[in-house]
């Protein structure tokens, strides 16, 4: 069993850019989760989590 949990929150929306707008991964990476290892999985999440630093995702608005 692995250890790292899909970073999946069942709002699946993928953009034309093939990204899911719920996860932030690619439909590659879905697709690839499954049958990944653990260490395939971190390298993913790695991924999503620069893809989000690199678009601003999850920023919230700031206050006036």
């Amino acid at each position: 069993m692995s250890e790292v949990p899909s970073p999946c929150i069942k709002v699946c929306n993928v953009g034309s850019d093939g990204i899911c707008r719920g996860c932030y991964r690619t439909l590659s990476e879905i697709a690839a989760w499954r049958e990944s290892t653990d260490e395939a999985r971190l390298a993913i999440l790695a991924a999503v989590v620069e893809r989000c630093a690199t678009s601003g995702a999850g920023q919230v608005a700031q206050q006036p």
